[in-house]
């Protein structure tokens, strides 16, 4: 998620990478927001309050940057780094279907619509069939098996975790 910083059209944001330094060696990226996603040049990058703040050739005014605040930042295939085996990037775990462990007929508990991550394990934001939103924790225990090919996660919930 980003904001507006500054009034040359700056955002801040957050990048979820275990990997130091990794904002300042993005050149490129996708923001996306409402469905809409747009390409920007990253001018320059620098860090206030231990966030990065991007300045986008093409943004810069406040004016021009208010429509952004709140936009995903995607960074480019070709400039994403693969995780290590048993590891997922937020981008291969939102879309995924999740299903119970326990479901016969497979039908699913609902889609991973977001990923937060307050220090701890990272909790999946779900969006049930009934149309709620439930987070279930991104851990072992319940996230049985992943496959991001298929976009699907298997868990075995604790009981109540759906009515929560």
């Amino acid at each position: 998620m980003i904001r507006v910083r500054g009034n040359r059209g700056e955002l801040a944001g957050e990048i979820y990478s275990s990997q130091p330094g990794r904002a300042e060696k993005l050149s490129e990226v996708m923001l996306e927001k409402d469905g809409r996603q747009r390409p920007f040049v990253i001018e320059q990058v620098w860090f206030h309050d231990g966030r990065p703040v991007f300045k986008f050739t093409g943004i810069d005014s406040i004016s021009e940057a208010k429509p952004w605040s709140g936009a995903d930042i995607l960074a480019p295939e070709s400039e994403r780094i693969r995780p290590e085996p048993g590891e997922y990037s937020h981008a291969d775990l939102i879309g995924c279907s999740m299903i119970g462990s326990s479901s016969p007929d497979k039908a699913p508990i609902g889609t991973v619509v977001g990923v937060e991550d307050y220090g701890g394990a990272p909790l999946l934001r779900v969006e049930t069939a009934e149309g709620r939103e439930i987070l279930v924790p991104f851990a072992g225990a319940i996230c049985r098996e992943i496959d991001v090919t298929a976009k699907t996660i298997r868990v075995e919930l604790p009981e109540g975790l759906t009515e929560l």
